[in-house]
């Protein structure tokens, strides 16, 4: 999801990248769940997260939205599955009672990624810190790729700008299509990267599967490779 604020805004000025330490580090707040809870339809997921959580909790698409932990919503013009508050105490469907997350190791990337966010340049994207987000002040200093905890960080992060590019062009062809046009387009993009499994059993074989079904929806809708 887009944010349309000035990065001086919401941030220390500062753009970091994998290898840098920040004040990030929360772990001696365990408990806390300030960031899981009151996040509304914030927590986007990408088709990796989808992946992730089948293969952590043994739930696919259907039935993480048949289970209500996710739900559709529309982001600068696709429908893309969220993860969907617990209405009651609005809070994170997977914050356990005790206020820790159940499904820790296999956590979407936004949440690996909070109080950090991502901004996007023409050729990649680099971290910065959100300083109004996280209500303590006193985090401890971590490596960010230590802090996200995602193996093959850069295979990671060159997935993470592709399914951006990709959004983005989506977006751009929206602005000329059709309403009958739009939806073909939005529904066979969440079918084709969310609502089938995919089968791959570690992360090597996902980004593979991943860029197999890229090639496939191009080719489909006539986007350029």
């Amino acid at each position: 999801m887009k944010r349309n604020v000035d990065i001086k805004e919401i941030s220390d000025g500062r753009l970091y990248s994998s290898g840098d330490m920040v004040k990030a580090d929360c772990h001696d707040c365990r408990g806390c769940s300030a960031c899981c809870r009151g996040m509304g339809n914030s927590i986007i997921l990408d088709p990796m997260d989808l992946w992730r959580l089948h293969r952590g909790i043994q739930k696919d698409f259907a039935a993480l939205m048949g289970e209500n932990y996710i739900e559709l919503g529309v982001a600068d013009g696709m429908i893309l599955p969220n993860l969907k508050m617990d209405a009651e105490r609005e809070a994170c469907p997977f914050l356990d009672n005790e206020g820790r997350c159940s499904v820790h190791s296999h956590r979407p990337g936004l949440c690996r990624l909070f109080p950090l966010g991502r901004y996007y340049e023409e050729n990649g994207f680099k971290y910065f810190i959100q300083i109004h987000e996280c209500p303590k002040t006193d985090r401890g200093k971590v490596k960010i790729k230590k802090w996200l905890g995602i193996p093959n960080l850069k295979a990671y992060e060159r997935y993470i700008m592709e399914w951006h590019d990709f959004l983005n062009e989506c977006e751009s062809s929206l602005e000329s299509l059709s309403d009958e046009n739009t939806r073909i387009l939005t529904l066979y993009v969440l079918r084709r990267f969310y609502e089938t499994s995919y089968m791959s059993q570690d992360d090597i074989g996902f980004y593979e599967e991943f860029r197999a079904r890229m090639t496939e929806v191009r080719e489909k809708l006539g986007m350029e490779t």
